[in-house]
């Protein structure tokens, strides 16, 4: 009975940890211009989130996501009503949930690298979706849809429209996030799970 509370104060430690550490990387962003227009900004807050799911597996990674888009909400309030968090919430779950059932399975390096590589294109697929028919559509209402379509093809000849705009721009700059944050946690990830499972 003390082992589980043990256990459970734990994962409550641990998660609160990882979410304030991830809030905390969300606020330093990054543009990727060679690939997308500025106001997209690439940040390095799946790796906690990620870690975490890791480590404590799929409904974990949620809570964490959660609280990490709920602490930024509060903290810099909400330029879109709420629904630009919302689907900043779904893409984060569609990369972390698809990367720690896979994960979870079978917990070999090999597997954890299979996990990120189907996490990766599961986001950038499912990126392509949310931009064109919910971000895009509400950024619209702050800078004129051909603005942003010139803009990608600025970057991208090939763009003519919303939907090719999300292809040519939005899915390889969430393809290049996937990789650089599976990059990172493939390497931090053992000494840090040594320290959230000191027994193991």
């Amino acid at each position: 009975m003390n082992n589980s509370r043990m256990t459970n104060t734990r994962k409550l430690v641990v998660t609160a940890m990882l979410a304030s550490l991830a809030t905390v990387l969300m606020l330093f962003e990054i543009p990727l211009p060679f690939i997308a227009p500025p106001f997209y900004e690439m940040d390095f807050s799946e790796v906690p989130v990620l870690i975490g799911a890791f480590s404590m597996g799929p409904g974990a990674g949620v809570i964490i996501e959660a609280i990490k888009i709920l602490i930024n909400l509060i903290m810099n309030g909400t330029d879109t009503g709420g629904v630009g968090e919302i689907a900043n919430f779904v893409i984060g779950c569609a990369y972390i949930l698809p990367a720690a059932i896979i994960y979870k399975r079978k917990k070999t390096k090999g597997n954890a690298i299979l996990a990120m590589a189907v996490a990766t294109i599961t986001m950038a697929v499912l990126s392509v979706f949310i931009n064109a028919y919910v971000m895009i559509p509400i950024y619209s209402a702050f800078m004129p849809l051909d603005q942003i379509i010139q803009m990608g093809k600025d970057i991208v000849p090939l763009i003519t429209n919303t939907l090719t705009f999300c292809v040519f721009c939005v899915a390889p700059f969430n393809i290049i996030k996937g990789v650089l944050v599976s990059v990172i946690t493939t390497f931090i990830y053992k000494p840090l799970s040594r320290i959230i499972h000191p027994k193991s």
